[in-house]
């Protein structure tokens, strides 16, 4: 039978500290339905075991369009002069936030592009304001900075950090980032980790040059980082960038990816990634639920600005309500017989204890916040 077959390469999977890449490539190349299902069902059962059935809620507000890298594959790069650009004041992201905490949500993410004009001291001050007047986690993910800029962050109250490397491979990593260094991007990981964020990272499934080999190899660096969120999304060619006119990712293949993820890395936190709600027209986050995903991220960029934040074509009309997105998604999960699930929603898997309280705690720069950035 097919599931016979892949039964041991899927607990050897599950099993090891470093995989045989023979052992993900044969997953990732899988072809027969039954087998792929076997995966998917194998997977969801790990997810099931290590993190739960309730699917955490993260709110995203995304306060900055502007980026000052050329990445070959995202919207923001510095170069597409067809962009509005916007920033968000200070206290339009408290109000943003302030929207996150009266629907209950208990995590908020601050995004951004790599924006050269934010002062990282303006950063940390709303992250005070935020842990001072909410209940909330606060997840950042405005790209690579000093360490200092991270110390200073997380002595503000700052939880998590998300830093996508989008593949371990490094001379592909430095074609996909011109005039960024794969080395860099590995110390500020490191930083972060040390730090005692919640550490986040991931890969794009269907970038040019990419090989079920070199997906191999970009799984297994993730598992090597340690992480305590992983994301495995699609590629969606965005027009004004290099990749532009590329194919976009194949739906299975991701899917694959997500699931020998989650295998590989029982405990870390998946997200259902938003671009899968719009690589083929489909929302497909139930499928990536249901293939080892555990986590849900919605926008809550004031409406004004939302479809500004351009990453990939097409991001903004999904989410365009985030109430009746909500709803929608509390469907999908009671189809799934799982749950949404509103809390702050720490991660599993983490290790690292927190940093003591006297630096810690709220009140860091209380008093200075301003709007200027």
């Amino acid at each position: 039978m097919a599931f016979a077959r892949i039964e041991p390469c899927l607990e050897r999977v599950h099993e090891a500290e470093t995989p045989r890449r023979t052992d993900l490539e044969r997953l990732l190349g899988l072809t027969d339905p039954a087998d792929i299902e076997r995966l998917f069902d194998f997977a969801d059962e790990v997810r099931r075991r290590h993190v739960g059935d309730a699917i955490p809620v993260r709110a995203i507000v995304e306060f900055s369009n502007h980026c000052r890298n050329r990445c070959a594959y995202c919207g923001l790069q510095a170069g597409n002069a067809v962009l509005e650009r916007y920033r968000l004041d200070a206290g339009q992201v408290l109000k943003a936030a302030g929207r996150v905490a009266d629907m209950g949500i208990g995590t908020v993410v601050l995004q951004s592009g790599e924006d050269p004009r934010m002062p990282a001291e303006w950063l940390g001050e709303v992250i005070e304001r935020i842990k001072t007047r909410f209940d909330m986690a606060v997840t950042l993910s405005v790209g690579e900075r000093s360490r200092d800029d991270y110390t200073l962050w997380r002595r503000c109250g700052a939880n998590r950090y998300l830093l996508k490397i989008e593949t371990g491979v490094p001379d592909r990593y430095e074609r996909l980032h011109p005039a960024m260094s794969f080395e860099n991007r590995r110390r500020c990981l490191k930083d972060l980790a040390e730090l005692g964020y919640q550490v986040g990272s991931g890969i794009i499934v269907g970038l040019r040059g990419q090989t079920i080999a070199t997906l191999a190899d970009d799984i297994i660096f993730l598992k090597a980082c340690g992480l305590d969120m992983v994301s495995v999304g699609p590629f969606i060619p965005h027009p004004h960038t290099a990749l532009g006119g590329q194919p976009a990712a194949d739906l299975m293949l991701t899917l694959k990816a997500l699931a020998v993820a989650r295998i590989l890395m029982p405990d870390a936190h998946m997200p259902a990634t938003t671009a899968l709600a719009y690589l083929d027209g489909v929302d497909r986050r139930a499928a990536a639920l249901a293939a080892g995903a555990n986590v849900i991220m919605v926008k809550c960029t004031p409406y004004e600005v939302r479809r500004l934040y351009d990453i990939y074509p097409g991001g903004a009309p999904v989410d365009a309500d985030t109430a009746a997105t909500l709803a929608q998604l509390e469907a999908t999960a009671s189809i799934l017989g799982r749950q949404l699930d509103y809390s702050r929603g720490d991660c599993i898997r983490t290790l690292r204890g927190p940093l003591p309280p006297s630096i810690c705690q709220p009140g860091y720069y209380a008093g200075k916040i301003t709007n200027a950035m």
